[in-house]
């Protein structure tokens, strides 16, 4: 680069014919502080990933601890086997109920096509070409139904 000294002094010309080099610079600048910040953010959220992993294993092996001593509790009162057949079909229906809300909110979300979207830029690209109509109401964002978790 040239010195501040030499820039005073340099004609307009010059002036333009810098611009493509320190515009070249400044966008490898940014993504070279892109690709820091992102690093950086990406091994926060590994050692995250990796503690709540940690968290979910010890949770999971208390449930079955916790599950034990209710077999254990309920074979006081009954025998050990009916216990342990009883809190099995609970866990068992429990089981079943969620994945049946689960299932239920999965289809809601299918298919993922982002039909609004596709809409969107089609009624885009025929305005472009001049023959399309004005936008209709289901593109436009003041009129567009929220989705399955509010997102417009």
């Amino acid at each position: 680069m040239t010195d501040i000294r030499d820039r005073k002094s340099r004609s307009l010309f010059g002036l333009v014919k810098d611009l493509p080099d320190l515009v070249k610079d400044l966008v490898k600048g940014e993504i070279s502080l892109l690709k820091a910040e992102m690093i950086g953010k990406a091994k926060v959220f590994g050692i995250a990933a990796g503690i709540l992993v940690a968290a979910l294993v010890i949770v999971l092996y208390a449930i079955g601890v916790l599950l034990t001593a209710a077999v254990m509790g309920l074979a006081t009162v009954m025998p050990a086997w009916l216990a342990a057949l009883l809190l099995g079909v609970l866990m068992l229906i429990v089981a079943g109920i969620l994945g049946l809300v689960g299932w239920k909110r999965l289809k809601k979300g299918l298919p993922i096509t982002p039909k609004r979207t596709i809409a969107s830029v089609k009624n885009d690209v025929n305005a472009v070409k001049g023959l399309g109509k004005k936008p209709t109401p289901e593109t436009q964002r003041g009129s567009r139904k929220p989705d399955v978790d509010g997102r417009f």
